[in-house]
């Protein structure tokens, strides 16, 4: 009886209001006290290791394994490395990471992460995140705005996810980038004309194999820096057999690149894309025998030699098996296989070879591919130009002809010039011979040369003449008139008395003979 009594009175008290509101109130304590999964895992590891919780051990935060779906909330602000792989996170939400200024290495492998919304980096480390893990995740697009904020990102691990496009430039900001990982997705293209040398200055390492790749852009992927070039990974892709890809993987092989060195079996071509008919083509490269190995790809412009075989291949971006190819030549003749006239051979991968390049062979060719069952077609045009053959013998003597007769005309026009131009120059006057004698007789010496000069029947020299003009010096005055009389009056003195002399004497040499 007293154990029924005391039953009775347990479930009286339960009953009461006074029990329900305690039971209640401890309850809700219980609750508010109970700290939250990460606050417990962090408090309960610090110095030991809880299974099941996260590990704090000085600046790395590890919360592996414990198939969270989102990023924690509250995580120490000291951390430089966090470790959230192996989890369940399906997307890093808008300041996700807020709060972290120190973190350095962020590791988010094999979640199930399929964006990254606007912001979830920032109020965060931003510049200072150095190497962040996304691999083995179901990422399926890399958008443009997912690492806009992590300009000092210097590895980037994107391997083993769905990405099957990239939108823009999502690398584009990353000028610290040194090594990116994109193998093991879906990717049919890739933006290479994003990647340039001002812009990705440290970027060594490029791993796009194990894709989808079908075409490469070789242009933008030679305007690469040599440094990319040498760690660009391509291998265990659906590239088509080509002569330009062909081209491109033997000459960095040539070169040694470390990409083709430890991976040549790996890379495979398909014959007009059937997956069938691959072709690992640096070990068995027959059906690719006749590519031209002296271009890495076909320019838009080239030069060859006159005699010489060209080959020019269709640079297109169709691929299948159902393309067809025509060239138009710069003579406006169409050319289909094999080719024809025995100048022209074109093969049925779309190359064309000018057997022996002759100058009439200069302009442009015209290539045409047409996708039949797509309803498709491209365009590529190459200007070819023939320059004349440097062995030619002829080449040396009519270059050496031409620059002796050149010298021969200037050293004729140059003594030409000297004397053959008319000159008008005047005589040179002489200077008078420097007086020697007295005043008066060279007074007396004056006047006789005046005297003899006048007297003198024949001109002196100075007189005019043809082609000759009388230069007077300066400060010569004109004889006065008295002494141009006097002189003629004693030069007809002269004459008379010479005459009678001459009468005397004969008259004196008659006598003598009479005698």
């Amino acid at each position: 009886m007293s154990h029924v009594g005391g039953h009775t009175e347990f479930l009286q008290a339960v009953d009461s209001p006074t029990a329900w509101r305690a039971a209640v109130l401890l309850l809700v304590c219980l609750q508010l006290h109970r700290p939250s999964p990460v606050h417990a895992a962090v408090t309960s590891s610090r110095g030991s290791y809880r299974a099941g919780g996260c590990i704090c051990a000085a600046d790395i935060f590890s919360c592996t394994t414990l198939t969270l779906r989102h990023v924690p909330g509250e995580m120490p602000v000291s951390t430089v490395t966090l470790d959230l792989s192996h989890n369940h996170i399906t997307q890093l939400e808008d300041g996700a990471f807020q709060g972290l200024l120190q973190l350095e290495t962020l590791r988010l492998a094999h979640n199930q992460l399929t964006a990254i919304m606007p912001g979830a980096f920032r109020n965060s480390s931003g510049a200072q995140l150095r190497n962040m893990d996304l691999s083995s995740n179901h990422l399926c697009v890399l958008e443009e705005h997912y690492f806009q904020e992590l300009s000092g990102l210097e590895e980037l691990l994107l391997f083993n996810n769905r990405i099957s496009r990239v939108e823009g430039r999502p690398l584009a900001g990353l000028t610290n980038l040194r090594k990116a990982y994109l193998s093991h997705n879906r990717l049919t293209d890739f933006p290479f004309f994003s990647i340039q040398k001002h812009s990705h200055p440290h970027l060594s390492l490029l791993d796009l194999s194990s894709n989808r790749l079908s075409k490469l852009p070789l242009e933008d992927i030679l305007a690469l820096p040599h440094s990319l070039q040498k760690g660009l990974y391509l291998h265990n892709n659906s590239l088509w057999c080509e002569c330009p890809m062909y081209s491109l993987f033997r000459s960095w092989e040539q070169q040694e690149f470390e990409s083709l060195l430890f991976f040549r079996q790996e890379h495979v071509c398909l014959v007009y894309g059937n997956p069938r008919g691959t072709v690992r083509f640096l070990q068995h490269g027959r059906y690719l025998e006749k590519c031209n190995l002296s271009a890495v790809t076909q320019k838009r412009s080239v030069t060859v030699t006159a005699g010489k075989a060209l080959l020019l291949h269709c640079a297109t971006t169709l691929s299948g098996h159902a393309i067809t190819f025509l060239w138009v030549s710069p003579s406006l003749e169409s050319v289909l296989p094999p080719g024809n006239n025995g100048s022209l051979k074109m093969f049925s991968n779309g190359s064309l070879e000018i057997m022996a390049a002759r100058e009439k062979d200069t302009g442009i060719y015209w290539c045409l591919a047409e996708d039949r069952q797509h309803h498709r077609n491209d365009t590529w045009e190459v200007n070819v130009t023939v320059l004349a053959d440097s062995n030619d013998p002829q080449e040396p003597f009519n270059t050496g002809f031409t620059t002796l007769l050149g010298c021969v005309v200037s050293l004729v026009l140059v003594l030409m010039y000297l004397y053959l131009t008319p000159c008008r120059c005047p005589p040179c006057l002489k200077a008078p011979p420097p007086a020697t004698a007295t005043p008066s007789l060279g007074n007396e010496a004056g006047a006789g040369s005046a005297q003899s000069s006048i007297l003198t029947p024949t001109p002196p020299a100075s007189t005019e003449g043809p082609g000759r003009k009388i230069f007077s010096s300066v400060g010569a005055t004109r004889p006065p008139s008295s002494l141009i009389s006097t002189l003629t009056r004693d030069h007809g003195k002269d004459k008379k008395h010479a005459s009678e002399q001459r009468h005397a004497r004969t008259r004196r040499c008659t006598d003598e003979r009479l005698i």
